[in-house]
């Protein structure tokens, strides 16, 4: 019989399962003990099956090759609808084989290779898998670094390199009563009230911050490298052309990706977003939180 886990992660129950295996268990997954429960429900968003047995499915389109930034990722079509992953490290490593079904509630996976290729296929595999289920229950997993303040979270999204980490340390550094809900992976999710929540999570790229916490979204900012510091609040079309990029989507999967636009809608409709033109300097973060938790 599999070995079951049950993880609590921005509200929803996962489940992983363990096929019977000396190289595969919870072991693999360090940052998920925070969120780990002991109430089954009988509405997971996804349960995820690892099984080195697993093999490829013949039959198959391939939609998309991307870079992560660790690594390839290829996706297939499969022909009732479901797609498949392979998921490749920095190394062009075959790390993870998984095979998902049309809504991403039923999810199977082999791993490869040593500890830390099974590792982060297996984290990875989470994530898509993660990622594309939520979009069905309103949720999204964005690229951000996250500032929990008086109750509200606050997102700093950017293109990779930019300083969104930096940013948030600022406010670390210079701002009180100031906390870091995660550094990379973020969950967005509207709740039954209508209104969008962020919630930590056990993805969190090279920082170890892995808190099962929960806080209002307060705004969203998009931080973009200056000569001098200066902020502006976007219009709906520009707020909604700002979010939209930071959230792990499908593009060629249209029900994913209309379920997202829904969800990114409704964040534009109750949060502010913003444009933080700034140098790395306590000013930007000054000026920062000064404007966006008014």
């Amino acid at each position: 019989m599999p070995n079951s886990n049950v993880f609590l992660i921005a509200g929803h129950q996962v489940c992983i399962r363990f096929a019977d295996t000396t190289v595969n268990s919870m072991t693999l997954l360090p940052s998920f003990g925070a969120f780990q429960c002991c109430q089954e429900s009988d509405d997971f968003l996804f349960t995820l099956t690892v099984d080195d047995t697993i093999r490829p499915a013949g039959n198959k389109k391939l939609v998309r090759k991307f870079d992560t930034g660790n690594g390839d990722t290829l996706v297939y079509q499969l022909p009732d609808g479901g797609y498949q992953f392979i998921i490749r490290d920095i190394h062009d490593r075959d790390c993870c084989l998984l095979i998902a079904n049309s809504d991403f509630s039923d999810c199977r996976c082999a791993l490869n290779g040593d500890w830390l290729m099974r590792s982060f296929g297996l984290n990875d595999a989470l994530m898509l898998a993660y990622a594309f289920a939520g979009a069905y229950r309103h949720t999204m997993l964005i690229h951000a670094s996250t500032i929990m303040h008086h109750g509200y979270g606050y997102p700093f999204i950017a293109q990779s390199g930019t300083g969104k980490s930096t940013h948030s340390s600022l406010w670390l550094k210079h701002i009180e009563d100031c906390q870091l809900m995660n550094d990379d992976n973020p969950i967005v999710r509207i709740m039954d009230d209508g209104l969008p929540y962020i919630f930590g999570s056990p993805w969190s790229g090279k920082t170890p911050c892995y808190r099962p916490v929960r806080a209002r979204l307060g705004a969203v900012t998009r931080i973009e490298r200056a000569p001098q510091n200066r902020i502006e609040q976007l219009g709906p079309v520009q707020a909604f052309a700002s979010v939209l990029p930071a959230c792990s989507s499908m593009k060629w999967d249209a029900v994913i990706y209309n379920h997202l636009c829904d969800a990114v809608s409704r964040i534009i409709e109750t949060t502010p977003v913003y444009t933080l033109y700034c140098l790395p300097d306590q000013e930007a973060a000054v000026l920062c939180h000064k404007t966006i938790t008014r």
